[in-house]
C-alpha cells in the first residue's frame, strides 16, 4: 500500500521542518540571526496510465491519465537574510550594519569568516575583536591612551588622545557582499564562509553604494518574528499528526485485508 511510504515521507518532511522551526525560535536573541525555512518537493510519480496514451482502436487518448505521488522530499533549508531590528546597546565597540554588507573576520585556521554579529571587544594589544578574539579585517588597533572611539557610519574609526585636538583616524572599517547571500556556510558562532554558491565576496566601505551603513552603540537583533514561528510550529505538527493519521488507516486497511476469509 503507498499510503503507508508516502504518509512516511510526509512524517519525516515535517520533522524538518520543525527542527528548522525550533532552531529559529532557539536563536530568537541570537546577535545578527537570519532565520531558516525549509523547502520541499514532491517525490517521483507512477504512471498507472500516461497521459495521451491511445484508449481504443479509433485513435481517442486518455485526455488526463493516472499518476500517483509517492511522496515529499527536503529541497533545501533557505536563509532569510532580511534586516533585523537595531539595538541600543551604549557600547561604543557596538556596530550594527544598516543595510548590506558583512564584517570580515580572520579565523585561527587563516579563513576569513563573515559575520553580522558587531558585538566586538578589544585584544590585549588593542585589536578590535571578536568575543572569540578573532581579528575583525582590516586589522584595527586602537591606542592605549586613546580617550573616547568614534565609529562614524562610514566606517571611519576616530579616537580621541590627550593633548590632540582634532580626532586621530585608526582605521577604516570594510564590508563584504555576496550576490547569493543564502548561500553562506553557516559554522556557527554567527559566523559564516563563502561557498561556490554565495560567489566571491565583493569588498566595499560602509555606504557606498550596494553597502549599508555601520552604526555605533547597536547591535542588529535577530530577525525571527515570534508569532509567525509558533504559527508555522503549530502548521507543521497538525500536518506530522495528519500524516500518523494515514499510516494509522492504512494500517487498519491491511489489517482488513489480512482478516479476510
Amino acid at each position: 500500500m503507498r499510503a503507508l511510504s508516502i504518509a512516511a515521507t510526509g512524517m519525516l518532511a515535517q520533522q524538518l521542518n520543525v527542527e528548522v522551526i525550533s532552531n529559529n525560535i532557539a536563536n530568537i536573541n541570537t546577535t545578527g540571526y537570519k532565520r531558516q525555512r525549509a523547502e520541499f518537493h514532491d517525490l517521483l510519480y507512477q504512471d498507472l496510465l500516461r497521459a495521451g496514451t491511445q484508449t481504443s482502436t479509433t485513435g481517442t487518448t486518455a485526455p488526463s491519465g493516472i499518476q500517483i505521488g509517492l511522496g515529499v522530499k527536503p529541497a533545501a533549508v533557505y536563509r532569510i537574510t532580511d534586516q533585523g531590528n537595531l539595538l541600543i546597546t551604549d557600547n561604543n565597540l557596538d556596530l550594527a550594519i544598516n543595510g548590506k554588507g558583512y564584517f570580515a573576520v580572520d579565523l585561527p585556521s587563516g579563513e576569513t569568516a563573515y559575520t553580522r554579529a558587531g558585538a566586538f571587544g578589544l585584544s590585549p594589544t588593542g585589536e578590535l575583536v571578536t568575543p572569540n578574539g578573532y581579528t575583525v579585517k582590516p586589522g584595527i588597533i586602537i591606542p592605549n591612551n586613546a580617550l573616547s572611539i568614534t565609529i562614524n557610519a562610514d566606517g571611519e574609526v576616530l579616537v580621541d588622545i590627550a593633548g590632540i585636538t582634532a580626532p586621530s583616524n585608526v582605521g577604516q572599517i570594510q564590508l563584504s557582499n555576496f550576490s547569493n547571500e543564502a548561500g553562506l556556510e553557516a559554522i556557527g558562532d554567527n559566523l559564516f564562509l563563502q561557498t561556490t554558491a554565495s560567489g566571491l565576496p565583493t569588498i566595499g566601505t560602509p555606504g557606498s553604494p550596494g553597502f549599508g551603513n555601520v552604526q555605533q552603540n547597536a547591535l542588529e537583533t535577530s530577525n525571527v518574528n515570534a508569532v509567525a514561528e509558533i504559527t508555522n510550529l503549530i502548521t507543521a505538527q497538525r500536518a506530522y499528526e495528519m500524516n500518523s493519521r494515514v499510516i494509522q488507516a492504512s494500517d487498519e486497511m491491511l489489517s482488513s485485508v489480512v482478516q479476510l476469509r
